[in-house]
């Protein structure tokens, strides 16, 4: 059997997938057909039911509950990992009026922008972009604030840039539970052993990364070529963890807290909210 599978070329997904995709561990006779693309196409393909496999942020995937079920492997969590909120110059505390400057956010239906509207429900001048240019857009002055992700996360400073709000730190603060940051989702049209096969293979294919880590191999490289392999670290370190393996009780929690956020932001009727999330 042939399925499409799609993720991102950023280090944690590549690392992921290496094993998988490379036939470092027996695909117990599956084939997949691997598409690398931003996470932002991704999560619009997955409106669409574009591929059978796919990583999207999980704002894509309440959107596409009739689609697509949520494996137990592969998804991103975890504590301290979160967006973050920057500026071009220093914010004074209590004279920020976030709610009414231009933001530039890594796209509508990321997991960044939810966290953003949970911060700050009432700033609406949101300007989507994909993600490597939100740098540029605050420091160009094309928007006052940007959100930034994945290994800008690192390097922001580096460019005089600062930091207004740690998105992932206040949905912590305030929910107690990690930051659900993206997941890997398979079509509901795929019978369930299938599904859990996949599944297996995914864990499999996480925990032989991690038996050569930090060994970076190759294909991840060849995906992060203007990456440090320092960054690449970090980003695995980050964004690859017990949650990715298995997302357990408490990360099934938090992804329940993130839905619930969800549904309180959007119009009733716009999400299938009866379907099960996990497989």
């Amino acid at each position: 059997m042939k399925l499409t599978l799609g993720f991102s070329p950023c280090p944690n997904d590549t690392f992921i997938f290496d094993a998988l995709v490379n036939k470092k561990i027996d695909s117990e006779e599956l084939d997949f057909d691997v598409i690398l693309e931003d996470v932002e196409t991704l999560n619009q393909w997955a409106l669409e039911g574009k591929l059978d496999i796919t990583k999207l942020s999980f704002p894509a995937f309440f959107q596409s509950l009739n689609k697509y079920i949520l494996l137990n492997a592969g998804s991103a969590l975890g504590k301290g990992v979160g967006p973050l909120l920057i500026s071009k110059e220093k914010f004074k505390s209590g004279n920020n009026n976030i709610d009414q400057k231009s933001i530039a956010i890594p796209g509508l239906n990321t997991t960044a922008n939810l966290l953003l509207s949970f911060a700050f429900p009432d700033a609406k001048e949101k300007i989507p972009m994909i993600f490597s240019s939100i740098e540029d857009s605050v420091l160009s002055g094309k928007t006052e604030l940007g959100v930034i992700i994945h290994e800008n996360r690192f390097t922001y400073q580096q460019r005089d840039l600062h930091k207004v709000l740690d998105l992932g730190e206040y949905w912590e603060e305030k929910m107690r539970v990690p930051i659900p940051l993206g997941g890997i989702a398979i079509k509901r049209t795929i019978d369930k052993q299938t599904s859990l096969r996949i599944d297996k293979l995914i864990r499999e294919s996480i925990e032989y990364a991690f038996v050569n880590y930090p060994l970076i191999t190759d294909y991840v490289k060849a995906h992060s070529q203007t990456m440090s392999e320092e960054v690449m670290k970090q980003h695995i370190d980050l964004y690859v963890n017990n949650y990715s393996i298995d997302l357990g009780k408490e990360g099934k929690e938090a992804i329940e807290k993130l839905f619930e956020i969800f549904l309180s932001i959007r119009e009733p009727g716009e999400v299938h909210s009866e379907e099960e999330l996990f497989i």
